[in-house]
This record gives structure tokens, sequence and C-alpha cells, in this order.
């Protein structure tokens, strides 16, 4: 598996070796020795969850503050999608940078999205099969978002030939000023 820090250091991209002949392919997907290696700590998984959207949905940003903070492993098996991080940690010299990458189910990436970070993603094709693995359960009464398009946040959303279809929550979620962070 090939393992590549993004623009922000500690968001990391995953491409697992994908092996295919006219049969199919066949990848592994996790590894947990591997994984935590490459986070140089023990991370358990605790729910896998599974969203199916179409073309234009944007969800998020989303994360959970303490004591649920969560961290998450994402991929998509069906479609395309533009991947979105967001560093949350005010402390973090790089709070409210992004970093941005393609997740599809032919180049088979992953992006580790540790805790204090912000999540979304866009969907490109006519729909998208994404795939989560938390290190903690959703809890409702932890969850907090910011907004999609906060200038002050500045992502270059990919042009999906309209405005985004969006949740009633992540349409009014907070700009980055207003947002609950963490120190």
């Amino acid at each position: 598996m090939k393992i590549t820090p993004a623009n922000l250091p500690e968001v990391l991209i995953l491409e697992p070796r994908v092996f295919g002949d006219a049969r199919g392919f066949f990848t592994e997907s996790w590894n947990e020795q591997v994984f935590n290696k490459a986070v140089g700590q023990e991370v358990r998984f605790v729910q896998d969850s599974h969203s199916r959207s179409v073309r234009g949905v944007l969800r998020g940003l989303h994360y959970q503050m303490a004591p649920h903070t969560q961290g998450k492993l994402v991929r998509v098996v069906k479609g395309l999608v533009f991947d979105v991080v967001v560093d949350m940690r005010r402390s973090s010299p790089n709070f409210g940078r992004w970093a941005g990458v393609e997740l599809s189910e032919d180049n088979h990436r992953q992006v580790w999205v540790p805790p204090g970070f912000a999540h979304g993603f866009l969907v490109l094709s006519e729909s998208a099969d994404f795939l989560y693995k938390t290190t903690h359960f959703y809890a409702p009464q932890s969850e907090a978002s910011v907004r999609w398009d906060d200038p002050a946040i500045g992502i270059q959303w990919p042009d999906v030939g309209g405005a985004p279809l969006l949740a009633e929550k992540d349409a009014k979620a907070p700009l980055l000023a207003e947002a609950k962070t963490f120190d």
C-alpha cells in the first residue's frame, strides 16, 4: 500500500495495490498493522457507515466534538467524489486550511481524516457509494459542522453544472469564525 501525506500532513491518502486480470480485481482495502504504522498510533475503528448520493450532492463539512471526536477512514466503492478535509484545530499552523482529493471506484484511494478535522465530499458521477470507518460511534449531541463555501477556508470545489444539493443543516452551518473548533 502506498501512503502519502496530503498538503495537511496528518491527513493521509492511502492507495492499495490492485491486482487485476480478465476476471476482475483483488485488493486489500484494510490492514490494521499497515494502517497503524502509517498513522503512528493504534487506531480502533468501531463503526462502518455507507452512504449513496446522486450527482451534485455535497455532504459536509462535518465533525464531532469531545468527548466523541472521530477519526474516519473513507473511500468510494462506486462512482467519483471530490473529498475534502479541513483542519479545525486552533492550535495548528494549518487551522482553516483544506486538502482535497478525488476518490473513485477506479483509483481505490482512501483518505484518513484524523480527529480534529472536518470532512465533506461532492459527488461528481451520476451517483456514488461512500464508505466510512469511524473511531467513535455517531453521537448527534457532539455533531458540529462548518460552511462548505466559507471564503475564509476557500475550498475550490469542482463545477457540477449548478449549485450543490445540500441538506438543510449543511446549508445553515456556521462560518469558520463562528464554528466550534478544537484547541
